[in-house]
């Protein structure tokens, strides 16, 4: 079973957002995808400290 996703609205630095799409492109990802992966990530990475 998929786990649920919710619809959210954030704003974001126009030059982290560019970077965010390039690395998205480059990884095959949507930006919606390229970006959940990267918190969670950020969020295991954390955690583990």
């Amino acid at each position: 079973m998929k786990p649920l996703k919710e619809k959210i609205s954030i704003t974001i630095d126009s030059d982290l957002l560019k970077r965010l799409k390039e690395e998205a492109d480059k990884d095959d990802r949507s930006l919606s995808q390229y970006i959940n992966l990267v918190l969670r990530k950020y969020i295991k990475l954390k955690n583990e400290v």
